[in-house]
């Protein structure tokens, strides 16, 4: 039964980590980010301009990812590089790419 207990908790402990996740990459902007990243490291600058959105706005969501553990960043004078934190996440981007293209697919072929 102890045995039972621990792993309802360690199961919580995923679900609640998976929650955190999911409520980082809930936003367009933060996605196409996570998207730039898995093609490879860039500068905040790089991503600010390819989204062409504030400082503010670019700070907030990569502070965002990197709490959520998505993130990785490194400074090397006065710029800061982010990459993502581990292969996963572009793996996990891309499959719930794949789930919507399949759902929007499906819905076309009902439409049609």
């Amino acid at each position: 039964m102890a045995a039972n207990k621990v792993a309802i908790k360690r199961d919580t402990e995923i679900f609640e980590r998976q929650a955190r996740i999911c409520k980082a990459f809930a936003h367009p902007g933060r996605l196409q980010i996570l998207d730039l990243l898995g093609e490879g490291e860039r500068g905040v600058s790089e991503l600010q301009e390819a989204l062409g959105i504030s400082k503010t706005s670019i700070s907030q969501h990569l502070s965002i990812l990197k709490s959520a553990g998505v993130l990785a960043t490194r400074r090397e004078g006065k710029q800061i590089y982010c990459s993502l934190a581990m292969p996963e996440v572009k793996q996990a981007c891309q499959l719930i790419r794949k789930v919507l293209q399949a759902q929007i697919a499906a819905s076309h072929r009902l439409g049609a």
